[in-house]
This record gives structure tokens, sequence and C-alpha cells, in this order.
């Protein structure tokens, strides 16, 4: 049995798109009458008359009713007090809270003085190397 290679480019031809076949039967024109938006426009007085709620016929001026009579004027009352509102302490209470040490001042002016105070570098580290050749430190 004999094998071959080949290397180079190799053109696959392209098979049609996956999908659902179109249905058969059809033409272009009645594809094109489906997609076509379908816009119908009523006549506008019809349409104003559809969109607006019915107006009453006017009908003839009916005779006013006589005004109704007032009623006797009584003492004005006074107007009701506001409430008070309810009285504040004069100082809030505040909760005691225990007192917390602040940290340790850092020591040191750079970046090497920061180190050597949280713990120092490693002695072979490239931040002691650093700090040796650029602070002499």
């Amino acid at each position: 049995m004999a094998a071959l290679a080949v290397s180079g480019c190799v053109t696959v031809p392209r098979g049609p798109a996956p999908g659902p076949p179109a249905p058969a039967g059809r033409t272009s024109e009645q594809a094109d009458r489906n997609v076509r938006p379908q816009i119908v426009q009523a006549p506008v007085r019809e349409a104003l008359d559809a969109a607006l709620p019915p107006v009453p016929e006017p009908r003839a001026p009916a005779a006013r009713p006589s005004p109704a009579p007032r009623p006797h004027p009584r003492a004005a009352r006074p107007a009701p007090a506001r409430p008070r509102p309810a009285p504040h302490p004069a100082v809030p209470h505040v909760p005691h809270v225990p007192h917390v040490p602040s940290p340790a001042p850092l020591i040191g002016d750079d970046v090497c003085d920061l180190g050597r105070s949280l713990g120092g570098w490693r002695p072979d580290s490239p931040e002691a190397r650093i700090c040796e050749g650029t602070y002499g430190k």
C-alpha cells in the first residue's frame, strides 16, 4: 500500500447554506409581494370619528335653577393647634468605642526602608539587589 502526501492550498466547493428548504412553486414576484408592508388607510373623517369619543348633540338651553340658599355664617372657629414635636435629648447617646492602637509608624524615606520595616527582603532577591545597587542600602 502506498501513501501520497500533498501540501499546499486545497479548495473545497461550498454547498448550499443549511436551513429549511424554500417552498416550491413561488415566484419572486409572489415572495416580494408578501414581504412588502401592507398599509391600509381609512378616510380621514371615519378615522377621526372612530378615534374620538362621541360628541353629545347640542340641546336647547335649559332654564337655570335658582341658586341654593346660603347657610347662616357661624362663628369663626380658631384653627386647630399644631401638634407639639416630641422632645429631643440634649446630648445624643453615643456608645462606648474601645481604643484601638494605631499601627507602628513606617520608618524611612524610600521603598528600601519601607521593605525593611515590613520584614525585609530575601538576601538574593531582585528587590535586595535593586536597593543595594540604587540606594546603596
